[in-house]
């Protein structure tokens, strides 16, 4: 049957119009998203399936160009469509901290950094570089690695920094593993950056490592 002979309550855009998106499944919102259905399955239906075989919506999201347009129902235009709506969140998070003092609003900066970094599956270094009111210029992905680490040069943060005229920084990398926990390698490189970055007067203010489901802050465990 299709979504259109539902009861109109029942239908994944009326539902969202009337109560909001966090009363939709995951398969509700992806069925929005993919608008129509294949021969045999509603929008939902459809969407139902996809979860189910990618194993969850994280797994559809994250997954890549080459297998996405393999998927019955999906293809090209799905794939950049999904895109385009994946940056659009990033940036807007990034907005966030372009409009406050990111040290007043730790959640909506682990929210961005997670957001950018915990789908990679290899080691990523970033820089949020800072204004002298802690209010964001821009984000910066300055080195990838393999799943094991990535080589960072405290050169090049500076080099960047100073282009940015920033006056402060605030580090990250994710950790493929899923596991936030602070490495000794992690510490050794954090001290290095701020003894560096602190002879041409540009603050550290934090290192965040993100995990899988968490985010430790290099800050509040006391480690700057």
């Amino acid at each position: 049957m299709p979504i259109s002979d539902w009861p109109e309550a029942e239908r994944p855009r009326e539902k969202l119009l009337s109560l909001g998106p966090g009363a939709l499944s995951d398969a509700e919102l992806l069925a929005i998203f993919l608008r129509t259905g294949v021969p045999g399955l509603s929008a939902v239906g459809l969407a139902r399936n996809l979860v189910r075989e990618y194993g969850g919506l994280r797994q559809l999201l994250q997954a890549d160009r080459k297998r996405f347009c393999k998927t019955r129902g999906l293809g090209n235009a799905k794939y950049a469509q999904l895109q385009a709506v994946l940056e659009l969140a990033r940036r807007q998070l990034g907005e966030n901290l372009v409009r406050s003092d990111a040290l007043s609003n730790p959640a909506d900066t682990r929210r961005y950094l997670t957001a950018r970094l915990r789908d990679y599956p290899y080691e990523v270094f970033a820089c949020l570089f800072l204004d002298s009111r802690h209010r964001l210029i821009c984000y910066e992905e300055l080195f990838r690695g393999t799943i094991d680490g990535a080589s960072v040069h405290p050169r090049e943060v500076i080099c960047r920094a100073l282009q940015h005229n920033a006056a402060a920084v605030i580090l990250a990398h994710n950790h493929p593993s899923g596991i936030a926990e602070p490495s000794d390698a992690d510490r050794r490189i954090t001290r290095r950056l701020k003894d560096a970055l602190g002879l041409v007067d540009i603050r550290v203010l934090d290192h965040v490592i993100i995990g899988d489901q968490t985010a430790a802050s290099f800050a509040e465990l006391g480690l700057l």
